[in-house]
């Protein structure tokens, strides 16, 4: 192992959590609900679909760092596939009626079908950005 390889690994990491975490920043700006609120007081519904929302986020981070060696290729595509992810989440949000309130009534189903999808727009968004 060369001082290369870890600093490599170190502007890897810290691009994917800093685009990670501000791209979850702004997913709790945009919906129209208060997320963290709602989770700490245990609501499943906003839970579910938080963090299929972080586990779709992180996939389509995945899918640019399995393809490059370049810390600004990641950053670039990286920010361009969570843009995609973002806007995916007003698409999901219009096609399930009152989405607002039933993530806000705890209503489990909701919060499951935005985290699945959310999970599934990554996988899609990570394979498209590895190809």
């Amino acid at each position: 192992m060369n001082i290369d390889s870890i600093l490599n690994y170190l502007g890897f990491m810290a691009v994917s959590v800093g685009l990670l975490v501000a791209a979850l920043a702004i997913y709790l700006q945009v919906t129209p609900y208060s997320e963290i609120k709602l989770i700490r007081s245990g609501n499943r519904a906003a839970s579910l679909s938080f963090g299929g929302t972080a586990i779709g986020l992180a996939l389509t981070l995945y899918g640019v760092g399995t393809s490059t060696w370049s810390v600004m290729q990641l950053a670039t595509w990286g920010a361009i596939g969570l843009v995609f992810q973002i806007v995916s989440f007003f698409v999901v949000a219009a096609l399930i009626g009152g989405f607002k309130a039933g993530i806000e009534e705890d209503k489990a189903g909701y919060g499951i079908a935005l985290g699945c999808l959310s999970i599934a727009i990554g996988i899609l968004n990570a394979a498209a950005l590895s190809a």
